[in-house]
């Protein structure tokens, strides 16, 4: 495991990422293989996402045995996290903040606050920028909303994970979403995504048992699928 600096924030809160690569592959033994970028915490009053990506991160730190190279940040919106807003102390919302051809300044709500011009926000900077250095196979963003597995893109690790949890897989989450990460990576820049909704304010123990174990058997069939033929 190697932990890294993400990015920060405004406040300059640092957001602490990790990585995890399979054994070997550092000595070239494994060959490159596909990339797995897992966030958390986009939406600070979204807990669920935030504990079931810190349960994949404790699995992994005792055993990490996926053929696959996963990068997870658990806690994307530390400033949300830290006051239970959806929003950055900016009071923008992450999820409509990035740069895609359908942002616009125009909040539907107050609490899809878009900022003052796409990728203002130095969270969403940080993560372009990674998408930018990094070639990315799957994006996995952990939220909490009515239950589905909202997919952009070719995502089929999704049917792996509603077999277990008996989520739908649905590929529009029902209302316009500019500026978020499933149009900017899943739309346009062809980095399939999936947003993961788990049930709003399932018991935490719940997400550690239902949704730890689907996320690991989707991700074996990133390892299956999305791997390079060696």
């Amino acid at each position: 495991m190697e932990i890294f600096k993400f990015g920060e924030t405004q406040l300059n809160i640092p957001i602490h990422g990790y990585t995890f690569k399979p054994a070997g592959s550092l000595a070239g033994q494994n060959g490159k293989k596909a990339h797995i970028l897992i966030i958390g915490g986009v939406h600070g009053d979204e807990p669920e996402g935030v504990v079931a990506t810190k349960g994949l991160l404790e699995k992994f730190r005792q055993a990490y045995e996926l053929d696959l190279h996963i990068t997870l940040i658990p806690e994307f919106n530390p400033e949300g996290i830290l006051t239970n807003q959806r929003v950055n102390s900016n009071k923008v919302d992450l999820n409509r903040n990035l740069p895609t051809k359908d942002w616009t300044p125009v909040a539907a709500k107050e609490r899809y606050n878009p900022g003052p011009s796409a990728l203002s926000e130095k969270e969403n900077q940080a993560l372009v920028k990674f998408l930018k250095e990094n070639k990315v196979d799957l994006i996995i963003s952990m939220h909490s909303w009515n239950p589905m597995l909202n997919t952009n893109g070719d995502v089929p690790e999704a049917k792996v994970i509603a077999e277990l949890t008996g989520y739908s897989i649905e590929p529009d989450i029902g209302y316009p979403t500019p500026g978020s990460l499933g149009t900017y990576a899943g739309h346009e820049n062809n980095i399939p995504t999936l947003t993961y909704e788990i049930q709003r304010e399932l018991a935490f123990d719940q997400v550690i048992k239902v949704h730890v174990p689907a996320i690991i058997e989707g991700l074996k069939e990133s390892a299956r699928i999305r791997n390079p033929a060696q």
